[in-house]
This record gives structure tokens, sequence and C-alpha cells, in this order.
């Protein structure tokens, strides 16, 4: 019963001339291997009880708002075979989500690694406290028969700290 429905929607897809994608969607780059978003981030709002009281009109101000987001790691291929590993915090914004800030960790580019793989804390997307914990995998030997397992830890305050992971 399922081959029937399989090879209609097959077909269907060939007559119809295949999936419908964006003509002026532009292409990701063959040279990132991994991309996994995980923890979030937030800014309060800036304080703005050092303004003078007494000038302020309630009527034009405006609520002050705090910045929020999430984290990418990001492996991208490098023409000799290795990897750089770019870490980028996502602003979520009404317009949707916009680059805060981008940066290649260069604990990593030191190594000159072979990334292969980058799992986040949890797959379920869920976490309840502000940061990211990812596991970055990898090998700075392309013929060793295991990889190095390397976690990427950003605090609630914003510190990262990279290190080998202990099992």
């Amino acid at each position: 019963m399922k081959r029937p429905m399989l090879a209609s929607a097959l077909a269907f897809l060939i007559i119809a001339g295949g999936p419908a994608f964006a003509e002026d969607a532009s292409p990701v780059s063959e040279t990132i291997t991994f991309v996994v978003s995980t923890g979030f981030w937030e800014e309060p709002a800036e304080d703005d009880t050092q303004q003078d009281t007494a000038t302020a009109k309630p009527e034009t101000a405006e609520p002050a708002t705090s910045r929020r987001g999430y984290y990418k790691l990001i492996a991208v291929r490098q023409p000799d075979g290795t990897a750089q590993v770019h870490l980028q915090q996502i602003e979520a914004t009404a317009d949707g989500p916009k680059i805060a800030s981008s940066a290649v960790l260069d604990e990593f580019s030191a190594m000159k690694p072979y990334i292969t793989d980058i799992r986040p804390e949890n797959s379920t997307g869920i976490t309840t406290q502000p940061g990211l914990f990812a596991t970055v995998y990898l090998k700075t030997d392309p013929k060793a028969a295991e990889p190095e397992s390397w976690t990427v830890l950003i605090d609630d305050l914003g510190e990262i700290k990279i290190e080998r992971a202990t099992n």
C-alpha cells in the first residue's frame, strides 16, 4: 500500500517540476559542514532610572525592551580540509533573526582540526538557563580512529570556556 502512494508522490514531483525553491534565495555555502543552534542569551533592558524624572514625559517614553536570542556554532571547512569553528549570537528581532555577534574560535583554529560532529547538550532545544553547552568532535590527525571531544561552554554571564571533554 505504501509503495503506490510513494510512487504517486514521486510522479507528481517529477511532473510538477520538483519541489519549489525560492529563486532569489542565497545558497548556503558548501564549505559549511556542521551547524548547531542551541542555548540562549538575553541582555536586560538598559536602566532608564538615571534620567531626570522631572523632565521625562511618560506619554512619549517607550518601554525598555531586552535583547535576546540564541547561539550558533558553525564548522566551516578550509581549503586544506581542516575547519574553523565560528560562534554567533543570533538576536531574535521583530523582523526575524539577526546576527548580533560573530567570531572565529581561535582555540580550535590553532589545532587545525578535522571536525567530525557538533552536538548540543540536548536535542530538544529547550534549556532553562542562559548560556550554551555543546560538544565538538574533532581529529587533529585525519587517520586517527576516534575523534577527541571538546566542550564549548558559555555561562549566564557570557564567559566562554573551551576545554577537552572529560568523561
